[in-house]
């Protein structure tokens, strides 16, 4: 199985691209979507937050915003969130593993994968990216969203550029919808022919460098069809 990390500062429209991919029957974990999980009613660790950060649960499980609150601002609060939550994601991740194990190929949709090493765990990795004022402007539209909540998210946050430096593969989405569901058909395209080696239209200055496709013994073999068997 080929494992790639897929990832995208705030705003960048990773959420968009992980829809295209699971449409193109490519198993997809969501990091985030295990995490409101987890924190939702009746979720795993939902007691533990609580006894971590008293007033910040409900009915409805954790209060997110009034977590904001509390770790946005304290970076050792957030680093005792993250001791907490990370173990329960990364338990629920290798069980997603283990279901698609007879897959070619699945991605794992991680928000923070260069900022926590998440990179090391996958083959290569896919960045979303789009011009910083459509991220802004995307961003700031959200409910409760402000510049200056924004630029605490981004400071937390490994650059953009550095981001796209360090990239396997770039999908943009700074343009149409059909032109970025273009791109991600290319990048299949791309996967089944050469697998996680690079082609010349796809190379980038990567953070685990492979061989060329053209020194690789063989193609993958990865088809739409063994995707959505």
């Amino acid at each position: 199985m080929i494992v790639l990390g897929l990832t995208g500062s705030i705003g960048m429209g990773k959420s968009t691209v992980a829809a295209m991919l699971r449409r193109a029957g490519v198993p997809v974990f969501d990091a985030d979507a295990e995490v409101h999980r987890l924190q939702g009613p009746g979720g795993a660790i939902v007691a533990e937050v609580e006894a971590l950060f008293p007033g910040t649960t409900g009915p409805l499980g954790v209060d997110r915003q009034a977590l904001g609150k509390v770790v946005l601002h304290d970076k050792a609060a957030l680093h005792r969130l993250e001791r907490l939550i990370h173990p329960a994601v990364a338990r629920a991740r290798a069980a997603f593993l283990r279901r698609h194990s007879a897959r070619r190929l699945a991605v794992l949709d991680i928000p923070l994968l260069y900022e926590k090493d998440g990179w090391r765990q996958v083959d290569g990795v896919i960045v979303v990216s789009a011009p910083a004022w459509m991220q802004r402007r995307r961003v700031l539209a959200r409910p409760g969203m402000t510049p200056a909540k924004l630029a605490r998210i981004r400071a937390l946050q490994v650059p953009d550029a550095e981001k796209r430096r360090r990239a396997d593969f770039v999908i943009e989405t700074g343009c149409l919808k059909h032109q970025t569901a273009a791109s991600v058909r290319r990048l299949l395209t791309c996967l089944r022919a050469h697998g996680v080696r690079y082609c010349a239209k796809c190379v980038k200055s990567s953070s685990t460098p492979k061989p060329p496709a053209s020194k690789s013994p063989k193609a993958i073999g990865w088809s739409r069809s063994a995707a959505s068997s």
